[in-house]
């Protein structure tokens, strides 16, 4: 007697979760198509994209690196690291009381809520709009970028850092409490040493982040390198733009590097701590 083989049967899915999966897949395809068309994409110009990008950048070759460019350039590109690490400061200063108050279980209700649309709205306006802000008072120079980039920084940190208090282990505060400890010991003794390691690496991080926009921000006048390279672009001294760009891919990866170590260090000993 043959014995039959059970053979495992593929469950069916319902034709309306088939449906939804083309009707997602057709709108994708459809917005594409009407983006590309409304940015005047052809494949003329895709097509020649790489020739185009191949006859600038053979134009940037060989660098510029005579006395007198890198006498502008180096200190440009100081200011763009400056400009970051001061609004890495300023967001890390402010964002960090801010998301106690924004975090559910360190603050009350309204409280929490009020302070996460503040922090919405913040993050709502780019480094870009905010250097357009901050021009008529504070004028063209770093100290623009810096409140922009530190403003923006508050945002996301004050976010980031109230969802890893929020995410907190309860344990040590019901400890704390029942030993009769004040609200402060709880923060104090409590929250602050479990959230301190993941929150310092966010600041790292935002570190980064900061460096590439501070750079971006020259090109409106708020210093840093992205003005010199807007110059040199605007004079067609391909050369001399080549070793500015360059000089910045350097220095974001080298400080990128040496970040994430310190990162990957910090949450290393937050994971042998647990």
């Amino acid at each position: 007697m043959v014995k039959k083989k059970n053979i495992m049967k593929i469950p069916q899915q319902p034709w309306q979760q088939n449906a939804f999966k083309y009707g997602i897949t057709f709108l994708i395809v459809v917005s594409s198509i009407w983006s590309a068309s409304g940015l005047e994409i052809t494949l003329e110009r895709i097509i020649d994209a790489p020739r185009q990008i191949g006859i600038l950048v053979g134009a940037m070759f060989p660098l510029d690196l005579s006395d007198e460019a890198l006498d502008r350039i180096i200190p440009k590109v100081w200011e763009s690291l400056f400009i970051a690490w001061a609004g890495t400061v300023i967001g890390a200063l402010f964002s960090f009381p801010i998301s106690f108050l924004a975090a559910n279980n360190t603050s009350t209700a309204f409280i929490s809520r009020i302070t996460k649309q503040i922090l919405n709205a913040i993050r709502a306006f780019p480094e870009l709009i905010l250097a357009f802000v901050f021009l008529p008072i504070t004028g063209l120079g770093p100290l623009t970028g810096t409140l922009a980039v530190g403003i923006h920084s508050i945002g996301t940190l004050g976010k980031l850092s109230s969802e890893v208090v929020e995410g907190i282990d309860e344990g040590p505060l019901e400890a704390i409490k029942a030993s009769g400890g004040s609200k402060l010991n709880e923060l104090t003794f409590g929250v602050i040493p479990q959230v301190i390691p993941t929150i310092t690496s966010y600041w790292l991080y935002r570190f980064e982040i900061n460096l590439r926009a501070s750079a971006v921000l020259g090109v409106v006048g708020a210093g840093g390198v992205g003005a010199e390279l807007i110059n040199q672009l605007r004079f067609r001294d391909f050369p001399r733009a080549g070793t500015v760009l360059i000089t910045t891919i350097i220095l974001v990866l080298t400080v990128d590097t040496i970040s994430a170590a310190i990162r990957k260090r910090i949450i290393q000993g937050k994971i042998k701590k647990a």
